[in-house]
């Protein structure tokens, strides 16, 4: 039986589903969709999947996406899925509506997270709409955590079921490959020297899109305010780790400025191994506006660092106060400032975190555990469909 895994962007099947695809391989014929890049032929070389190319635009986009759908729905007719499972917020429009109309009878949407929460006006009641319309065509809806579970509740976004797999989270934590153990000392001091940060230095990292959505605005301006504070003998650095997207939602004038100008701040792009830059930071710090259940903050944790994160659904699931990070208020500069000085100035308070972040990701996100129970969620769905026929 045949299983087609779809996501608006080849990224989001190569790095959120990594791993996941080749294991449901060995049970159905997975299929990979998405638009089409080299992250995707890498999806087909390391999952060992098929691969189909469907240009989507992230943004709406009405005769573009129309052409999408139409192409998913001759791609689905002649595949003919069994389950058909989207991840991401475009993707899933399209998919659903394009299965429904193909008529694959199982079809499943993920929310990795919510739009609509951040936005006002006409332009949430139209991101909500379309939401709606995602949850008519599925059959499915699995929320990744409990607090998108309760916004989809809250904003009467479906009145269908909606079920979380495991504690969270699309595809876990592989605890072997996210380990400070995997990177050596020499690794470390090498990258250290290609960066210019000192062996004293404490280093702050964001790993993710540098768009305003993350908190980037607010994570730059709290670093400025940081370095102005006096920390007797600590210089601090902060390590943006990813692509600078300026389409959709670019950084403001201000926080480019202070990212080109301020030697504390180094930012290295995208890169595809993220493990390095952990090893050689000695915090998270993520305040997103929104997330589903953010991996970069299991990965931190599995590294051995505490996290910093806004007070949001998955963040705040897997960030317990004061045990494994502390949670500040989204969108709040000065609040942010704060919980990083503490850690910074706090040295006890920080071992304590420290102490416990591996430990309380390996109890709750272990990836087999995730992998097994979506397994298990598509083998009872599919005897339902049989026991129904």
């Amino acid at each position: 039986m045949k299983v087609i895994r779809t996501s608006t962007i080849p990224l989001s099947l190569n790095v959120l589903l990594k791993g996941q695809l080749k294991f449901l391989n060995e049970f159905y014929e997975v299929v990979g969709i998405a638009s089409k890049g080299q992250l995707l032929d890498e999806v087909e070389e390391r999952e060992g999947i098929k691969t189909i190319e469907v240009d989507m635009e992230r943004g709406i986009s009405p005769l573009k996406d129309l052409a999408s759908l139409y192409q998913l729905y001759k791609i689905l007719k002649a595949e003919k899925p069994v389950i058909v499972h989207s991840i991401t917020p475009k993707a899933g429009l399209l998919t659903m509506l394009s299965g429904k109309m193909a008529g694959v009878p199982i079809r499943i949407h993920t929310f990795t997270g919510l739009i609509f929460p951040t936005r006002k006006g006409a332009v949430q009641k139209l991101l909500i709409g379309m939401d709606q319309l995602l949850c008519w065509a599925a059959t499915h809806i699995y929320p990744e955590g409990a607090g998108v579970k309760k916004d989809l509740i809250n904003y009467k976004i479906t009145s269908k079921s909606l079920k979380v797999i495991g504690n969270g989270n699309v595809n876990g934590i592989d605890l072997n490959h996210f380990s400070p153990e995997q990177i050596t000392e020499v690794q470390k001091e090498l990258l250290k020297k290609e960066l210019n940060i000192g062996n004293t230095d404490f280093v702050f990292v964001f790993v993710g899109r540098l768009v305003g959505d993350k908190g980037i605005n607010e994570l730059v301006k709290a670093f400025s305010l940081i370095n102005k504070t006096d920390i007797p003998q600590r210089s601090v650095k902060l390590l943006l780790v990813g692509p600078l997207e300026q389409e959709l939602d670019p950084l403001q004038p201000d926080t480019l400025k202070e990212i080109n100008d301020n030697p504390d701040i180094i930012s290295v792009g995208f890169q595809k191994d993220v493990r390095p830059y952990f090893s050689i930071s000695d915090a998270l710090v993520f305040p997103s506006y929104r997330e589903g259940f953010p991996n970069v903050v299991m990965q931190a944790g599995a590294m051995e660092l505490p996290s910093i994160v806004s007070n949001i659904n998955g963040c705040n699931e897997i960030i317990i106060e004061d045990q494994n990070g502390v949670i500040v208020p989204v969108k709040n500069s000065e609040k942010l400032k704060e919980a990083m000085t503490k850690i910074i100035s706090d040295r006890d308070y920080y071992h304590q975190l420290k102490m416990n972040a591996r430990e309380m990701i390996e109890s709750r996100y272990e990836q087999s555990f995730i992998w097994d129970a979506l397994l298990n969620e598509y083998n009872k769905l599919v005897k339902e469909r049989e026991y129904r026929v």
